[in-house]
C-alpha cells in the first residue's frame, strides 16, 4: 500500500506519482507523440526510427530508450508458397508466466527493468520476469528467449492433396456388364450347363474370350467347353488350370484335331504324358508358355502323335534340336505350319532339319536368344521359302539386307506375310531396293518392320509403290526419320486396316486427317509416342489411338 496518504489524495494518485507518474510527464508524452505523428520527407511508406521516439526525459536522464515505442503492429511475415507458418513457438502471453498476480504497470508510464534495473516505458509487448517479482525491458526479454514484437503462429495449415489423375482404363464400373453377368451365371451353375441347350460353337469361343479376360478359367468351369463331339479347343488363358485339369482336357476330348492353349504354364511332364494316349486325331497344337515340358516328354509325345499339320509353341525353353528332330521325322510330308518362337536353344544348327519340309507355308523362328547368321537363313529359305506365305525373323539382330537380297527376293514367291522386327542391320536404301524388285510387284497383305530405327524414306515409298493397293496391315512403329512427303502417301492405301505409325516424328494431326479421310476401310490407327499429333484437326484425332469398328 502506498505510504504518506495526505488529504483528499486517493492512493492510487500516490501510487502513480510514487512511479514517476504525474500530470506533468503525462501532458509532455503526449506532446512528444503529437510530434512524431506529423508526416515526415521521404517516401509515403518510410517507418519512423525507433530512435525519434524517445521523451526528454529519457534524453535528460541519460537512459537508453530500448526501442520502447516499437509500432503498434509488428511486420507481417511474408506469406510462404505453401501458407504453412514456421513452426517456432507462439509468444507466450503475460497471463501465462509465473508471476501473473504482480498487476502490470499502465501501458506509456515507466518502470523498472527487473533484470538491468533500467527505466523504461511499459508497452503493451512489456512482458513479465520468469525469475522474480517485475518486468522486463524490451532487450532483457529478446536476450532471455522470448521476442516481445513476435506474432503468434497462425495454425498449421494442411496441404489439401491434388486431385488423383483418373486411368479411365482400370476405373472401376458402377455397374456389371452383361458379360461380366452371364460369366457369373455360367459360373454358378456350371453342373447344370445342360440347360442352356446348343450354345453353339461360335458363341463357345466367345465365352471362351470373354473367361479369359477376366481369368476366370478354372478346372472346374472349363468343362463347360469339353464334349467327346468337339473338334477344335481354344483356351485363351490356362493359368489357373491345374495339371489334373488338364489331363481332364484329353480324357474329355478324345475327337480334337486343334488345340491351343495360351498361358499354359502348369502343363508339365506328367499332363503330356497323358496326353501320349488322348487326341488320336490331333493335327494342329498351339501352346503359348509350356515351360516345364521336358525334352523327354516332348519327344515321347511327337512320337505319339505322327503327323501333324501345324505345330506352334512360344516360350518353351526346354525345347531342343533333338525334339525338332523328332517332329520332323515323324511329321515331314504333312506339316505346313512351324513356329519355334521365343525357344531359346534356337540356333543355326536347327535350320538344316527344318529345311527338309519341303511344303511349309507358315515360319515363325522369331525372338530367339541367339541371332541365326545370314547364310544360314538364306540356305533355308532357298529350300523351303517356294511355298511360304508367312515369314517371322523379326529380333534376329545379326541379319542384314543379304537376307532380302539373296534369300527372300529369289526364293520366295507366294510371300503375303512378313514380319522382320528390330533387325536393326537393315538399312533404309537395302529395304528400299528389295521392294523395288520383289516378287515382280504382287503385293504384300501384311508387313511389320517396326523397331528399326535406320529405315525411313525412301524405305517406306517403296513399300507404297509396290504393295499399297493390297496391304491391310502395315506397322512402321520407330521409324524417327521418316519424311512427311512419305507419311502423307499412306492416305492412299485403300485396303488398310491396321495401321502403326507410333514414334514417327513427320506424323502430325494433317497427316492423320489425310489418313483417316484415305483409308475408309481403317479399323485401327495407332499413333502412340507422336508430340504432333494433337487431335486439334478435324476428324477422329483425339487422342493416340484410333479405332473404327
Amino acid at each position: 500500500m502506498a505510504e504518506n496518504v495526505r488529504g483528499p489524495m486517493s492512493a492510487l494518485t500516490e501510487f502513480l506519482r510514487s512511479t514517476g507518474i504525474t500530470p506533468t510527464t503525462i501532458a509532455r508524452r503526449v506532446a512528444t507523440q503529437q510530434q512524431q505523428n506529423q508526416p515526415e520527407a521521404g517516401p509515403s511508406n518510410a517507418r519512423p526510427s525507433p530512435r525519434r521516439n524517445n521523451s526528454r526525459r529519457d534524453v535528460d536522464e541519460g537512459y537508453a530508450s530500448d526501442n520502447l515505442d516499437e509500432p503498434d503492429s509488428p511486420p507481417k511475415k511474408q506469406k510462404k508458397d505453401d501458407d504453412e507458418e514456421s513452426d517456432e513457438d507462439a509468444y507466450t502471453a503475460l497471463s501465462k508466466s509465473m508471476w501473473t498476480n504482480t498487476p502490470k504497470p499502465a501501458v506509456g508510464s515507466f518502470a523498472n527493468c527487473a533484470s538491468c534495473e533500467k527505466q523504461f516505458t511499459v508497452t503493451k509487448y512489456t512482458m513479465a520476469s520468469s525469475s522474480g517479482p517485475g518486468f522486463l525491458c524490451h532487450p532483457c526479454a529478446k536476450a532471455g528467449g522470448n521476442d516481445p514484437f513476435k506474432k503468434p503462429a497462425a495454425p498449421r495449415k494442411r496441404k489439401v492433396p491434388a486431385e488423383k489423375r483418373t486411368v479411365v482404363h482400370i476405373e472401376e464400373r458402377s455397374f456389371p456388364t452383361l458379360v461380366s453377368v452371364c460369366i457369373d451365371v455360367i459360373a454358378r451353375h456350371i453342373d447344370d450347363v445342360e440347360a442352356f441347350g446348343d450354345i453353339g460353337a461360335l458363341n463357345m469361343d466367345a465365352i471362351s474370350k470373354a473367361l479369359s479376360k477376366n481369368r476366370s478359367l478354372t478346372s472346374e468351369n472349363a468343362t463347360l467347353f469339353y464334349g467327346a463331339e468337339n473338334t477344335k479347343l481354344a483356351l485363351y488363358d490356362a493359368t489357373n488350370l491345374s495339371p489334373d485339369g488338364f489331363s481332364t482336357l484329353g480324357h474329355l476330348n478324345p475327337n480334337l484335331t486343334n488345340l491351343r492353349l495360351d498361358f499354359c504354364g502348369p502343363l508339365n511332364d506328367t499332363v503330356m504324358a497323358s496326353w501320349n494316349n488322348s487326341f488320336p486325331n490331333l493335327v494342329s497344337l498351339e501352346l503359348l508358355g509350356p515351360f516345364l515340358v521336358r525334352e523327354a516328354a516332348w519327344i515321347a509325345f511327337l512320337e505319339s502323335h505322327p503327323n501333324l499339320e501345324a505345330f506352334l509353341i512360344t516360350q518353351s525353353p526346354r525345347f531342343s534340336l533333338d525334339c525338332l528332330k523328332t517332329l520332323i521325322e515323324n511329321s515331314k510330308t504333312t506339316l505346313r505350319r512351324l513356329g519355334l518362337r521365343e525357344v531359346g536353344k534356337l540356333c543355326d544348327e536347327w535350320l538344316e532339319p527344318i529345311a527338309e519340309i519341303s511344303n511349309i507355308t507358315y515360319l515363325d523362328l522369331a525372338e530367339p536368344s541367339e541371332s541365326l547368321t545370314d547364310d544360314a537363313v538364306i540356305t533355308l529359305l532357298a529350300a523351303v521359302g517356294t511355298n511360304l506365305a508367312h515369314l517371322d525373323l523379326s529380333g534376329h539382330s545379326a541379319l542384314t539386307d543379304d537376307v532380302l537380297a539373296h534369300g527372300i527376293d529369289p526364293h520366295m514367291h507366294n510371300l503375303t506375310s512378313l514380319a522382320l522386327t528390330h533387325l536393326p542391320e537393315l538399312t533404309d536404301a537395302g529395304v528400299a531396293a528389295f521392294f523395288g524388285a520383289f516378287n515382280d510387284g504382287a503385293g504384300l497383305v501384311r508387313l511389320n518392320l517396326s523397331r528399326n530405327p535406320e529405315l525411313g524414306t525412301e524405305a517406306l515409298e517403296a513399300i507404297i509403290e509396290h504393295s499399297g493397293m493390297t496391304l491391310q496391315e502395315l506397322n512402321i512403329n520407330g521409324w524417327k526419320d521418316v519424311g512427311e512427303e512419305a507419311v502423307n502417301k499412306l492416305g492412299g492405301m485403300r485396303d488398310l486396316r491396321r495401321l502403326d505409325v507410333g514414334w514417327c516424328r513427320s506424323v502430325d494431326d494433317w497427316v492423320v486427317k489425310k489418313i483417316l479421310e484415305g483409308c475408309r476401310a481403317l479399323a485401327e490407327l495407332k499413333v502412340w509416342g507422336v508430340q504432333s499429333c494433337r487431335g486439334q484437326v478435324g476428324g477422329n484425332t483425339k487422342g493416340s489411338e484410333d479405332t473404327r469398328d
